[in-house]
């Protein structure tokens, strides 16, 4: 009933075919290529906005501009490693805050788990990078080799010079797709139009040209031969998804309560005419000609199916040709299912304990990390104490101990820190190479969007009377705008240092 009726069930892998003996099971199921059919529809169109809004995205957020000031890079989106920064538009990372992308890791894990509480294997279906590049590769495949007719005729019917242009000018476009997604990769790393520019001119480093070639190999493989094999045995996702799903979660289903026992359109039509059963599924297959796992979803819900909901479109255009309601096929639930056979309505609970305990912890972690953002420091200062020796006896009978200490700068401009330390009375502060002092404390230049390291000596007197271990406190402030910022170290002594 429209389109291709092929009833191909055998589509998935028959995985009890025996060996030499004839008996035994084999340890890995053998691919049976599938052939996707082409299908138009609500969720076909979602699938194809998302597809050119993601590839959109990334293949052209590097070239995007975000003016920082002078001595600044105006790359939206990149990651520097030389300068060891993370810029995303008004938002620099520094290495001492990768706790941000601890914070962003924590996100990106509770809203998958909140899309899979709401709708299964959501992300899979529309928003994995495997699917989005797969979708991608089939659309080139038919608008060059056509629809699932033509390829599997073309696949029976043996090498011709039509075939053989057919797949030449397939795997170029593919490879093409291939190699601007590896290369758009390396743009994130570095300015984006003087890469390109080197890139063209042969003079970009060995290790952009080692990764671009990495990532359209592997572009090429995942999305061109491996497809549905990866969602099936590679990713972990399918079967991690399933200890966190519920009854409640929305998955494609078959509503076989409406669907069964299935017949013809004719056979339908009588059997109503006198009073008996009659399904509205007609076995036409479509549902499974349009899998791009092959499977058939009126068998339940299994593994390989990624939630996509191509299924649906197709179904539904058939219940609209022979007059009968959509949604045959629908995201639903097995709760509803038995609800309809008893004659109640559907029940929807999108919110309940898990989805309300992901959204708290995405809003929680979220309103902490812009809080933090906001309130972010642009100085800091790291202390690290000499270890050898932890303290020297000087000859009028002061204790001096050793600092490394490490001034942070994050603005665009240099700004000038004085150093001073807290918890040691009448203890005096030096720090070495520096000539510059404001009220006895030494003061010490960073440039900008830097840090520096300074070698500190203090120097406690022996009225101090100290012994052991005494908890000092290092200060900076800064001579432009009294801002300051604190770090926390121990000043050793005799009698009880290790």
């Amino acid at each position: 009933m429209g389109g291709n009726t092929t009833r191909d069930k055998t589509m998935r892998a028959d995985t009890t075919t025996g060996g030499a003996g004839g008996g035994d099971a084999q340890l890995y199921a053998p691919r049976k290529k599938v052939y996707p059919q082409k299908v138009s529809g609500r969720l076909r169109t979602i699938k194809w906005s998302v597809m050119v809004f993601a590839l959109g995205v990334y293949y052209f957020l590097p070239f995007v501009r975000w003016d920082r000031g002078p001595n600044a890079p105006d790359q939206a989106v990149l990651i520097d490693f030389p300068s060891r920064r993370f810029y995303f538009f008004f938002v620099e990372i520094w290495p001492q805050e990768v706790y941000y992308l601890t914070g962003l890791l924590i996100l990106a894990a509770m809203a998958l788990f909140l899309m899979n509480a709401v709708a299964g294997r959501v992300w899979c279906g529309y928003l994995c990078p495997q699917t989005v590049w797969t979708d991608l590769f089939y659309a080139v495949e038919r608008l060059v080799e056509g629809d699932r007719r033509e390829r599997m005729k073309a696949d029976k019917g043996g090498w011709t010079p039509k075939l053989v242009g057919e797949k030449v000018a397939k795997h170029t476009l593919w490879l093409l797709i291939a190699w601007w997604t590896g290369g758009a990769w390396v743009l994130y790393f570095a300015d984006a139009p003087t890469l390109v520019r080197d890139l063209a001119t042969f003079q970009a480093s060995w290790t952009a040209y080692l990764w671009i070639g990495i990532l359209t190999g592997t572009t090429y493989l995942l999305a061109g031969f491996a497809r549905e094999q990866v969602c099936t045995y590679m990713c972990p996702w399918p079967r991690i998804q399933a200890a966190l799903t519920d009854e409640w979660a929305l998955n494609v289903t078959y509503r076989h309560d409406r669907g069964e026992p299935r017949m013809s359109v004719k056979e339908a039509e009588r059997a109503r005419g006198v009073g008996q059963p009659a399904g509205d599924c007609i076995d036409c297959y479509q549902c499974v000609a349009v899998c791009p796992t092959g499977i058939d979803i009126r068998d339940g819900l299994q593994l390989e199916c990624i939630q996509c909901g191509l299924c649906i479109d197709a179904c539904d255009t058939v219940m609209e040709k022979i007059g009968r309601p959509r949604g045959l096929i629908a995201y639903d639930t097995d709760i509803n299912i038995a609800r309809r056979q008893e004659g109640k309505e559907p029940v929807y609970r999108f919110v309940r304990a898990r989805t309300i305990i992901y959204a708290v912890i995405i809003v929680g972690v979220a309103a902490l990390m812009g809080i933090s953002l906001w309130n972010r420091e642009t100085a800091g200062i790291s202390v690290l104490h000499d270890r050898n020796p932890l303290f020297v006896e000087l000859s009028d009978g002061g204790i001096r101990n050793g600092y490394t200490i490490r001034l942070i700068n994050k603005e665009r401009e240099p700004r000038d820190f004085t150093v001073g330390v807290d918890g040691l009375p009448g203890a005096s502060i030096d720090a070495i190479g520096i000539a510059r002092t404001e009220g006895n404390l030494p003061v010490v230049t960073v440039g900008p969007d830097t840090t520096r390291e300074v070698r500190v000596l203090v120097v406690a007197p022996d009225a101090a009377a100290l012994s052991g271990s005494t908890s000092v406190t290092f200060t900076i402030t800064d001579l432009a705008t009294g801002n300051t910022d604190v770090a926390h170290d121990f000043f050793r002594a005799p009698g009880g240092a290790e």
